[in-house]
């Protein structure tokens, strides 16, 4: 690859990445809209959202999509909009807030619901293309 495209790359990436940051703030806000709220739902979902999306987008050929873009969308967006670093820490303070079964329900939910929805995001690729759902 040579360097002015690397750059573009890069330059693509990050503005991908800006629009995830962006789109994870203001999913978290309408799911979060205080600071009170215990289940971190607007995290859950746009850890779930990523993980069909990403699921979808590395298992597909039928929707041509550039290299570099989609190296974008799932390096920078996606990679800007899921998080576990914050999974973590809500996970961590829900521990430190003696609230032990809903801490127990977002690591389960968001481990198997990831698994899943990166299953069925493949799945969801594979039978738009045509090919074996397995």
């Amino acid at each position: 690859m040579d360097s002015k495209r690397s750059y573009r790359t890069m330059l693509y990436i990050g503005l991908a990445g800006i629009l995830g940051a962006l789109a994870r703030f203001g999913f978290s806000t309408i799911w979060n809209p205080s600071t009170e709220i215990v289940f971190p739902w607007g995290t859950f979902f746009c850890n779930l959202a990523g993980c069909l999306l990403l699921g979808f987008l590395v298992f597909t050929d039928k929707l041509r999509i550039p290299a570099q873009l989609q190296m974008a969308i799932t390096t920078g967006f996606i990679g800007s909009f899921t998080t576990f670093s914050t999974f973590s820490y809500e996970t961590v303070n829900m521990l430190r807030q003696g609230h032990m079964i809903l801490a127990f329900l977002y690591v389960l939910g968001s481990l198997w619901g990831g698994l899943l929805i990166t299953w069925l995001g493949i799945r969801l690729a594979k039978s738009i293309q045509g090919g074996n759902l397995s």
